[in-house]
């Protein structure tokens, strides 16, 4: 497995957020112990945005859950540049302690040395080497392709860049290590895709920004992106840092192939068809995963708000979800953060979709509210074990609760239709799929 491893917000709502404060993970070098997080903040914020520290997360084998992400935030003058450590435990679902690197918490880009493109209507910017390069410009019918070497960092900082494209899409990484896209501090931006996207061969690019390679969001501006299919596809890792990211879609809004990262920034995602945040590997189920410690996401959509196949954690961050379902994965496990959910199916599901976990929601922390709609809806489903030790969880529905497996409850204050119970009622029970006795039911990896 790899090694590295959220209502509606104005652009001025932005601007005031960043000035004050990013919500973001712990960003350690190789040299700092996950005891020494806090302690580094102030050095971490004058740190060189250019140098990458090693990144690494994956879903741990521990049974041990994650301890809720609390931050202090250090806010620094020099250019912009802000960063902020949290207090993220290695022992959740998920391994985030080293998941950020600096310059993936750095929200501005070091332009000593940056090549300046201004676009033109149909003619393509080709990158070919690792650097900075600064994108502006209105124009039509323009990709900017990025095919650099495998140890390649590229930066691209949008400043007032605007291209609409008819069927191919506006940024495609066919190769880099990893690519850092960057907005400009005040500055708006507009990608858009309006027909039916064309294949690159064999690789069919169905997105406004798509990469076969890293890619990381921050920045200190806004990225509008409105697609006819997906809006981000990554067929590696995604990252969100910063700055405002409103996407507009007919399918997936952010879909990666391994990882989706957020610890910070505005995002906006709206989609006709399809899911907000979407990840799957078809080839590793123990990929596909989701990570969330900070920022503010307005997810408003057809089909799932968040959907991983593996694992779903939440530490932080504040989430509005409008969906048919709001959150689901083989393991949901929220540590902190404020999420309301209005869905017409379930709230929060969890189902056998990787053979790698056992089905499970565990709620830990955080404020959870849950507002269903009539008829066979559930407020939080598992079909495997369902663990509440803390947290405040408020569940309107007709059917709060539904588990086929195990349950854990101790702690925690729960509200049902506005009254607080200590009693978990199970609307159906069982012994279904993913629990204990069946396959891929008993102890976790």
């Amino acid at each position: 497995m790899k090694q590295y491893r959220l209502k509606k917000c104005a652009a001025l709502l932005l601007a005031g957020l960043l000035v004050f404060t990013l919500e973001a993970c712990a960003a350690e070098s190789n040299t700092e112990t996950k005891a020494d997080a806090v302690s580094v903040a102030n050095s971490q914020a004058q740190s060189s945005g250019q140098n990458e520290s090693s990144a690494s997360a994956s879903p741990s084998d521990t049974e041990a859950r994650s301890t809720s992400a609390s931050a202090d935030t250090a806010a620094n003058t020099d250019s912009g540049t802000l960063t902020n450590t949290a207090a993220v435990s290695s022992d959740g679902a998920i391994d985030a302690s080293e998941l950020f690197s600096k310059r993936d918490l750095k929200q501005n880009a070091d332009l000593t040395e940056a090549s300046a493109y201004t676009v033109s209507d149909g003619k393509d910017i080709p990158i070919s080497a690792e650097g900075v390069y600064v994108l502006s410009g209105t124009a039509s019918n323009v990709t900017v392709t990025v095919e650099a070497g495998d140890e390649d960092k590229v930066q691209l900082v949008l400043d007032g860049l605007s291209v609409t494209n008819d069927e191919r899409p506006v940024i495609y990484v066919k190769n880099a290590d990893k690519v850092f896209i960057t907005t400009a501090e005040d500055s708006e931006n507009s990608l858009s895709v309006t027909g039916s996207f064309t294949a690159d061969g064999s690789t069919n690019t169905d997105a406004v920004i798509f990469s076969r390679d890293d890619l990381v969001f921050n920045g200190l501006g806004t990225l509008q992106i409105s697609s006819t299919d997906n809006g981000i596809s990554g067929k590696d890792d995604i990252k969100i840092t910063g700055g405002a990211l409103h996407i507009s879609a007919v399918d997936h809004g952010i879909e990666a192939n391994d990882s989706i990262a957020i610890a910070g920034g505005v995002i906006t995602v709206q989609s006709a068809k399809e899911d907000g945040l979407h990840a799957e590997n078809e080839d590793d189920d123990k990929e596909g995963w989701i990570y969330i410690c900070g920022g503010t996401l307005d997810i408003d959509v057809a089909d799932d708000g968040i959907h991983a196949v593996s694992i779903i954690q939440i530490d932080g961050g504040a989430l509005d979800i409008t969906a048919a379902e709001g959150i689901e994965a083989t393991w949901v496990q929220i540590n902190g953060g404020t999420i309301t959910i209005a869905a017409s199916d379930d709230g929060i599901n969890a189902g056998r979709k990787s053979n790698s976990y056992t089905v499970a929601i565990e709620i830990h922390g955080g404020s959870l509210t849950i507002n269903m709609g009539q008829g066979d809806t559930d407020g939080i489903d598992s079909n495997g074990n369902l663990t509440i030790t803390g947290g405040t969880i408020s569940v309107n529905a007709q059917s709060p609760f539904d588990y086929d497996g195990t349950l854990t409850h101790t702690g925690g204050t729960i509200l049902v239709n506005g009254s607080e119970t200590s009693e978990l009622t199970n609307q159906f029970g069982g012994m279904g799929p993913g629990g204990p006795g069946f396959p891929g039911g008993g102890r976790r990896p």
